[in-house]
């Protein structure tokens, strides 16, 4: 009777492990068919789901909200203050909206994936997430090298920039720049989405980066890998070889200059926006110019999170801080409001 019963558990725990094998492999099988199947895609995210990453979360939070606040006080000063009607403060109010539509793409997505568990984002989500994100990140070198040239112009050729920096050279400057960069989104967007993918969704990312997006394809990429080199090439190494030349031309022609006012004047305006120029230019460059074999999901994503979130809270701060036209609005328009409080 006891042999009987020991044969009988024994033979029970055969069939319950053979159970659980058949069930891991029809979940596997399941998964692979999702994988297979569904459109969607998975957004592995910037931190992990502890306590830890909660609180780099709200890190993230408070530099977006500060990054939102301090780009709509530029493009709200430029629109009320007269003063601030000037070609450069034109173009600053232009580089503060992208970079306000730089944020609304990718934090409140990261955001709300992991405060919510989620992270799946859809086929045509990702398509819009991508498009803008590489729309902006193109015309905003296309932007800041207008405003190279704003500055060359106006200290090289101070006789002729009424007419070379008219308003109406600035807004086909600016729309010049949004076309360009729109067509080229459009052009990798498209690629991207159209490549098969025939392995795991899951994109070791925060957002639909394309170049995150290509180790999941099933077919060789080399073709993208090509136009990514000539895009960022077009898009940002020319433009900022085309900055250096023009504020070398710009520092060669302030360095002999007689009146020091002046001098202290365009150093400190070129300084600004140089600063600004390779906060942009320096880790766009770094990240898309690299070998795939030289790159890795952590780096590119530490990367990301600087031109995408710190960066857009960056530049409002040092070009109000280092522009006396701004400081001189933000004193008016902070003495309005006090007198009508009063």
């Amino acid at each position: 009777m006891d042999l009987h019963i020991t044969k009988s558990t024994k033979l029970a725990k055969v069939l319950a492990t053979a159970d659980l094998d058949v069930g891991d492999q029809l979940q596997e099988k399941e998964q692979c068919k999702w994988n297979q199947t569904s459109d969607d895609f998975i957004l592995l995210g910037l931190f992990p789901p502890n306590r830890t990453g909660l609180l780099l979360l709200f890190l993230i939070v408070l530099i977006f909200f500060l990054a939102s606040v301090g780009n709509s006080a530029m493009i709200y000063l430029k629109r009320l203050d007269a003063w601030l009607h000037t070609p450069m403060c034109f173009l600053l109010s232009q580089l503060s909206l992208m970079d306000l539509m730089y944020l609304s793409t990718t934090a409140p997505k990261m955001v709300f994936n992991f405060l919510s568990g989620q992270k799946g984002i859809s086929f045509l989500g990702c398509g819009v997430q991508s498009s803008s994100f590489l729309t902006m990140a193109c015309s905003e070198g296309l932007l800041l090298a207008s405003m190279a040239y704003d500055r060359y112009v106006a200290i090289c050729h101070p006789l002729h920039y009424c007419i070379c920096v008219s308003k109406r050279m600035c807004v086909k400057m600016i729309v010049g720049s949004w076309i360009l960069g729109s067509i080229n989104s459009l052009a990798h967007t498209v690629y991207a989405l159209h490549i098969p993918y025939c392995r795991s969704r899951a994109i070791n990312h925060f957002f639909c980066d394309v170049p995150a997006m290509l180790p999941l394809a099933c077919m060789g990429t080399w073709v993208y890998e090509y136009m990514v080199f000539v895009s960022t090439s077009l898009f940002l190494l020319f433009p900022f070889l085309g900055i250096t030349a023009s504020y070398g031309r710009v520092l060669f022609a302030v360095y002999h200059m007689r009146s020091r006012d002046g001098r202290k004047k365009a150093f400190t305006t070129c300084s600004t926006h140089l600063t600004v120029v390779t906060f942009c230019y320096a880790p766009f460059v770094y990240t898309y110019l690299r070998p795939r074999n030289l790159r890795s999901p952590a780096e590119d994503k530490i990367l990301a999170v600087f031109y995408t979130i710190l960066t857009p809270m960056l530049n409002p701060i040092i070009c109000s801080l280092r522009n006396k036209e701004v400081l001189g609005a933000m004193a008016r328009v902070f003495g309005i409001f006090s007198s009508m409080k009063q």
